[in-house]
């Protein structure tokens, strides 16, 4: 093994497949969609005019719907960190301490949205908030409070809260079975050590498992991040942006610039942007959780 370790043609013929096919998945994509975001192209295949930063200058200066979905995608990240991931941490405390097949069946019940078809989830949230036969609407009728009746998805002011908890619901499973795996490998010495010296039920797991899950939550961290910018088919799905812009994401903007709005070069312009955008969110996300994650 070591001779072959020591080998230079056998290093180079193990990696190379591995790089070719990275190069071909990601760097070339991404090289030809940079040269495309200098063009105002219709659409592959058509005629290529060159404009230079044209483009750019249009996105970063003048586009207000980019700025929005930027935002909204911000607000997902922010609401995946801050209100589905300490659930997610209760819940996964709360299925370790449930034990049995109680835990078995909890867990998977949990887990069920995540193996369901994202047009199924779409489609199924479409006909819980229907205005008009919708089960919340109906719910509210039931118990007097009419007053409280929306269009959830068809109204600016409540759309993008609407969608922003049905993405939050949606990711709930996988957020839960990070932490769920992270508190199964918390050693149960440690919880005994600590009911001897006095902590029980809250206390102690503000002391011993949320400092003990911080690689978890690093990596949660960043993964929210990568999500919410990259969220597309559960949107374009239910409202695809509107009403108006109030649920415009940057992937479903993306989209239908390419492929409604025949903007192809404009397009590309917008996803060299949302590549950087990810990028940097990443290297932020890390740099703020690095030293959480080494103390583990």
């Amino acid at each position: 093994m070591h001779r072959v370790f020591r080998n230079k043609t056998a290093i180079f013929l193990f990696v190379a497949p591995g790089m070719l096919l990275f190069a071909l998945t990601f760097l070339v994509p991404i090289i030809v969609s940079g040269y495309y975001s200098f063009t105002d192209t219709l659409a592959p295949g058509t005629k290529v005019t060159m404009v230079g930063f044209d483009n750019y200058t249009n996105l970063l200066f003048h586009d207000e719907r980019f700025w929005l979905a930027l935002r909204n995608a911000l607000l997902l990240g922010i609401g995946f960190i801050v209100i589905q991931h300490p659930i997610c941490i209760f819940f996964a405390i709360l299925l370790d301490r449930l034990g049995g097949k109680a835990e078995k069946i909890f867990r998977t019940i949990f887990f069920i949205p995540c193996v369901i078809s994202v047009v199924v989830i779409s489609k199924m949230w479409l006909s819980l908030l229907d205005p008009t036969f919708g089960m919340l609407n109906k719910l509210l009728d039931l118990v007097g409070l009419d007053s409280l009746k929306h269009a959830w998805l068809g109204e600016s002011s409540t759309a993008l809260g609407s969608m922003l908890f049905i993405l939050i619901w949606a990711g709930f499973g996988w957020g839960l079975l990070f932490y769920y795996a992270g508190v199964k490998g918390i050693s149960e010495d440690l919880y005994e050590a600590a009911q001897l010296d006095g902590a029980s039920g809250f206390r102690m797991h503000l002391k011993i498992t949320v400092p003990l899950l911080k690689p978890v939550i690093a990596v949660q961290f960043t993964l929210a991040i990568i999500t919410a910018l990259k969220q597309m088919e559960t949107v374009f799905l239910t409202t695809n942006g509107g009403p108006g812009d109030s649920t415009q994401f940057l992937a479903v903007y993306l989209y239908n610039k390419a492929f409604s709005a025949s903007q192809y070069g404009y397009a590309n312009a917008i996803s060299v942007l949302f590549v950087i955008v990810c990028l940097l969110a990443t290297y932020l996300s890390n740099r703020l959780t690095r030293s959480d994650a080494t103390d583990f």
